[in-house]
């Protein structure tokens, strides 16, 4: 602790005697350029910023996108099994979704809860849905 208390004021001598030198020579240099010349408007100094190196990696050839119309995407679940119940004037029942899609009945019926919780679609009777 003592040793610690020692280092600690030879620090504070070691940075007094700095700012002591600082002042001396900031008041020699504010006679100099008194004497020599009106200060200008100082410039704003600003940092140069540091670019990123670039990254080496495997360069890929562009191939050109080819264009693929809207109805020629690939549909989503969701997107087939409320199609499908839109397209309907008297409702659509759950084997009719099973055989119309191919999903298993699992699926389809959680597809109806959502839609049915968004209110996208009502039921008529048990088991068949229509468009709200």
């Amino acid at each position: 602790m003592k040793k610690l208390k020692k280092d600690l004021e030879a620090i504070l001598k070691a940075l007094t005697g700095l700012a002591q030198k600082v002042e001396k020579l900031q008041e020699q240099i504010g006679e100099e350029t008194k004497l020599t010349k009106k200060p200008k408007a100082k410039a704003i100094k600003t940092k140069a910023v540091k670019k990123a190196p670039a990254r080496k990696g495997a360069v890929k050839k562009a191939v050109p996108k080819k264009a693929v119309p809207e109805k020629a995407k690939p549909a989503t679940a969701v997107d087939t099994v409320l199609a499908i119940i839109r397209r309907s004037k008297k409702g659509v029942g759950m084997a009719a979704l099973m055989e119309k899609t191919g999903y298993n009945q699992k699926k389809i019926a959680n597809l109806v809860f959502k839609f049915r919780k968004q209110g996208k679609i009502k039921s008529v009777d048990k088991g068949v849905y229509v468009k709200a």
